[in-house]
This record gives C-alpha cells, sequence and structure tokens, in this order.
C-alpha cells in the first residue's frame, strides 16, 4: 500500500473517530463541533503537522551557526540519499532521542533532543541522523506526523469526555443530550483505539529505515550501537513531555526508540519493534 493511500485512510478513520467522540459529547450540536474540528486538523495536519509537531516538544529550528556539526552531518547524509537538506531542530529535553517529521523531503526537519548529543559519539549519532534520512527518504514522515496529530486530538478530546461523563456535563433531557454512560465508555475506548492506529503505521517501516539509514551513514554497527545505548537511556525524566499526556502517547511512534519502552503494559502496544531484533538485523548487515 502507498504512503498516500495509507495516509488517506488514516485521515478518514481518524475523522471518523473524532465525529464518534463529539457525537456522544453532545449530540446534534457535538456532532457539528467535531465535524469542524476534524476539517480544520486534516488540514492542519497536512500543511502543518513539522510546526504543530515541534511545538508540542518545544523544539527549535538551529542555524548552521549554532549547531555546525550536527547541520555538517545532516547536509552529508541528505547528499548520500540525493534529498533536500532538511531543516534540523533540537528539543530541549535530557532524555535522549531523535524524530523526522514533514509532509515530504523538501518541508522536512530531523529533530534531536539536547540529551542525544550528550550521549552519543559522533559516529552513533551519523546512524541515528542517518535512520531519520532513511524516514525522509522512505516518504514515511508524512504518515506519522498525521498520525502523531491527529491521534493527540483524539487523545485530548477523549480526556475531556472522561471528565464531562464523570461529572455530569452535558448532560440534558432533549433528544440531542450526550448519553452519560456511552460518553464515557468511548472516552475510555478511544485513546486505545488512538494506540492501534499508531500500531497500524507497520513496523516494518522502522526496520527499512534501520536499513536505508544504515547504508546512508556508512556503517551498520554505528546506528547498532546507538540503538543499545538509546534502549537503556530512552526513559522520560519526571516532568517532560514524554513522561506522560496525550501529546506523548500520540506521537511515541516518531521517535527513534520508544520513550515508553520501559513501561511493561506499553510494550503490549508498542510501536516500535524490540530494539534487540533492530540491532540483530543491523549486526547481520554489516556481516554481510
Amino acid at each position: 500500500m502507498t504512503s498516500q493511500i495509507k495516509t488517506v485512510l488514516l485521515l478518514g478513520l481518524l475523522t471518523g473517530l473524532i465525529l464518534l467522540l463529539g457525537g456522544a459529547m453532545g449530540g446534534r450540536t457535538g456532532l457539528v463541533i467535531a465535524l469542524v474540528l476534524a476539517l480544520a486538523m486534516n488540514v492542519g495536519s497536512y500543511w502543518y503537522s513539522d510546526k504543530i509537531v515541534l511545538a508540542m516538544y518545544r523544539a527549535r529550528e538551529v542555524s548552521p551557526s549554532e549547531a555546525p556539526a550536527l547541520h555538517a552531518m545532516v547536509e552529508d547524509l541528505a547528499r548520500a540519499a540525493n534529498l533536500p537538506k532538511p531543516r534540523v531542530a533540537i528539543l530541549p529535553q535530557d532524555t535522549p532521542n531523535a524524530f523526522a517529521t514533514g509532509r515530504d523531503p523538501e518541508h522536512a526537519v530531523i529533530a534531536v533532543t539536547s540529551g542525544i548529543l550528550r550521549l552519543l559519539s559522533s559516529n552513533e549519532l551519523r546512524g541515528v541522523l542517518g535512520h531519520e534520512m532513511g524516514h525522509v527518504r522512505n516518504r514515511d514522515i508524512l504518515i506519522q506526523s498525521v498520525a502523531g496529530v491527529l491521534a493527540t486530538v483524539v487523545m485530548y478530546v477523549a480526556n475531556m469526555m472522561q471528565f464531562a461523563a464523570i461529572f455530569g456535563l452535558g448532560r440534558s433531557d432533549d433528544e440531542e443530550g450526550a448519553n452519560p454512560l456511552a460518553a464515557l465508555a468511548l472516552a475510555i475506548v478511544a485513546p486505545i483505539a488512538a494506540t492501534l492506529i499508531q500500531m497500524a503505521i507497520s513496523r516494518s517501516r522502522e526496520y527499512l529505515a534501520d536499513e536505508t539509514g544504515a547504508r546512508l551513514a556508512g556503517n551498520p554497527l554505528y546506528l547498532a550501537s546507538a540503538l543499545e545505548r538509546l534502549e537503556n537511556a530512552a526513559r522520560p525524566a519526571p516532568g517532560s513531555p514524554q513522561a506522560g499526556g496525550a501529546a506523548a502517547q500520540a506521537t511515541a511512534h516518531l521517535f527513534i526508540v520508544n520513550p515508553f519502552s520501559g513501561a511493561s503494559a506499553a510494550s503490549l502496544f508498542s510501536t516500535h519493534p524490540p530494539t534487540a531484533e533492530r540491532v540483530a538485523r543491523l549486526r547481520a548487515m554489516a556481516r554481510a
């Protein structure tokens, strides 16, 4: 299935979920509000997904003069991939991680946390950046970004519905009144559905980005070593955006390693393949 078709299906599925939540929350009035919200987010997530995702994590684009080594590495990898050089951003987080976003290679952004810059060696960082460039080259970034933005909306609306249902808000005796029990049930199910939608972004895309990135970086062992270190270190620090909340959970699939990989329950619904399997594949690739 092409990324364009998959993106359309994803937009339709998440739009339907938003409309379902709106209808349960407030009858026809809630449905109209949800429809307007869904249309706005469909347009916004396509054209501005990179800006929205970067804003979620308070990421700041940096110039070549601010981060010359990082820019030089990204430029070299873009040249190897025969792609325009992506913009570069840094997230003010100690947790080491990275992601790529944007609607196409011409509007791509590669973002890294300040923590990953301190943790990894130059070669390991090259492997990580190669992986993210692999996502750009393989045209994964649009569907990943759209999924993150819309799943965030679903989770925020679901949280609002839980609050409204528990405190009896929105009840009415007329036919448009929301059913509080149905609203509460949907509010509980919706975040699970959003997570499953994230999982529908095939794990095979991570394997493919690993392989593509390893070739671009010049040595599969660079990324293998980086993944091992990130798996041990990428745990959400208390108070960081990744430590919890709708936005963090809805965008977990964007990162090179799942920021919730340390939680046993989260591993059951992980958007990433097991790190050990990814490392094994990269080491086998190096031996070939």
